[in-house]
């Protein structure tokens, strides 16, 4: 690969179907020694159970860089449109998704 090439970045396809995402409003993150796994699902009122809608898998090293770029963005967001409040919940580092133990 040549200087000029490494010098133009990634192209990033992005499908119509993906385009329009999956609405999520509840996280897992499990791990274990070589992996982070993220699973994002949607709880709605009256529906006893949620559905994971997607599953993303990360190595380590992409999930600390992933920490690094949510509050990158989070801190941006405050400072143009202030502070997230979250309701009722205690301070933590990414809420509400909530940290679990091995998978």
């Amino acid at each position: 690969m040549e200087e000029n090439d490494k010098q133009q970045g990634l192209q990033i396809e992005l499908p119509v179907d993906v385009a329009q995402g999956e609405y999520a409003n509840f996280a897992i993150i499990t791990h274990g020694s070589s992996d982070f796994v993220i699973d994002f699902a949607r709880v709605l009122p009256g529906v006893p159970k949620a559905q994971v809608k997607s599953r993303v898998i990360l190595a380590p090293e992409h999930a600390k860089r992933l920490l690094g770029a949510l509050q990158e963005n989070v801190y941006r967001y405050e400072r143009e449109f202030g502070e997230i409040k979250i309701p009722n919940q205690e301070p933590r580092t990414i809420s509400p998704f909530t940290p679990k133990g091995d998978a």
